[in-house]
């Protein structure tokens, strides 16, 4: 049997998730595909558990969970943190999933060219590198023949970048229009239903954990805007950075607007626009019933193509296990060409 020896960078709720769906499916994998997955290290900011034999992936989840800390996970928890742990232990695959800058793209891109350098394939969740340095990444990959996935960074467990590249690969792609983020959905959708003010639905989905302590990167579209990127760069082949996007969030959008716009049977969603002559996230008018009319954290997108007209996917935008199956997902179509 075949061994695929995994680093997971980043143990908040996407690591965990990420360790969570390797127990649950890796007796599946190992049957369909005859490659065993087995994580050798888990880091978060300030420590790690590292064994090349393998970690307990339930076990990982429950320590941080209940200490906060990897560095009490019996025999093999460390201090160690950073590019360190990718020295530390033999590996194959990294699944990076540490939290987004947008401003220096770190720790994601040091931990992924030294990944590329070190020969071993990279799967992410993370934004902050490929919206601002996408074509320096993915080139670098090439550069050193490894596997680079990363639908997880747009829409969590959405299909849209392998569902486009694969599915539709018979297509030319003229835009992408959709809803990116699931918090601002969820707040737009609550100020609809309920008739709340934007400052009381924001404290309300902060509450129950869907709004981050600071949602600056939801509410005023940055999460959005740096999926847009994403899109332009690996589906439309458009060479743009995050500067290149016109952003407007939802922070001034009012109760009195959503109710008026109601009344003329419209909703107030926060778009996203991928086109060749447009990258804008920005609050926008839909019709009541069409296909942007979706709840909750639900994300959406409208694929507008050459040959098969418009094509829409839709999918939860964020949460621990679902943005997981997305990486794992990825995770699999790299065994399934390299193994």
């Amino acid at each position: 049997m075949k061994e695929c020896k995994i680093i997971i960078m980043g143990f908040g709720a996407v690591g965990q998730g990420i360790a969570r769906a390797i127990a649950l499916k890796k007796e599946m994998i190992s049957k369909d595909y005859g490659v065993e997955l087995k994580v050798v290290a888990a880091a978060d900011s300030s420590s790690s558990a590292i064994s090349g034999d393998g970690l307990d992936e339930n076990l990982l989840a429950d320590i941080k969970n209940e200490n906060g800390k990897l560095s009490a996970y019996p025999d093999y928890g460390t201090i160690m943190s950073g590019p360190d742990v990718l020295d530390a232990v033999e590996y194959d695959l990294l699944m990076e999933a540490t939290p987004t800058n947008i401003e220096t793209a770190e720790p994601a891109l040091s931990l992924t060219l030294k990944a590329f350098e070190q020969g071993k394939d990279v799967v992410t969740s993370n934004k902050g590198h490929l919206a601002l340095k996408f074509g320096e990444v993915t080139k670098a990959a090439q550069d050193n023949n490894v596997e680079f996935k990363y639908e997880a960074s747009v829409g969590g467990a959405m299909p849209i970048i392998n569902f486009t590249k694969e599915t539709l690969a018979s297509c030319g792609i003229n835009s992408i229009i959709g809803i990116l983020n699931g918090t601002t959905n969820y707040i737009l959708s609550r100020m609809t239903s309920e008739g709340s003010s934007y400052d009381i639905t924001l404290k309300e989905s902060q509450e129950l954990g869907i709004a981050e302590t600071d949602p600056t990167q939801d509410v005023e579209g940055i999460d959005a805007a740096c999926k847009t990127v994403i899109l332009a760069n690996s589906l439309l082949g458009i060479d743009a950075t995050y500067s290149d996007v016109e952003v407007d969030g939802i922070s001034n959008i009012t109760s009195q607007a959503i109710e008026l716009a109601k009344k003329d049977g419209y909703l107030i969603k926060l778009i996203a626009e991928v086109s060749p002559n447009q990258l804008k996230v920005s609050p926008r008018l839909v019709k009541q019933g069409s296909s942007y009319d979706v709840n909750g954290t639900l994300n959406m997108a409208t694929i507008k193509t050459d040959l098969a007209g418009e094509v829409t996917v839709m999918g939860l935008g964020a949460g621990s296990l679902e943005t997981a199956s997305a990486m794992l997902t990825d995770v699999i179509s790299i065994l399934k060409s390299k193994y």
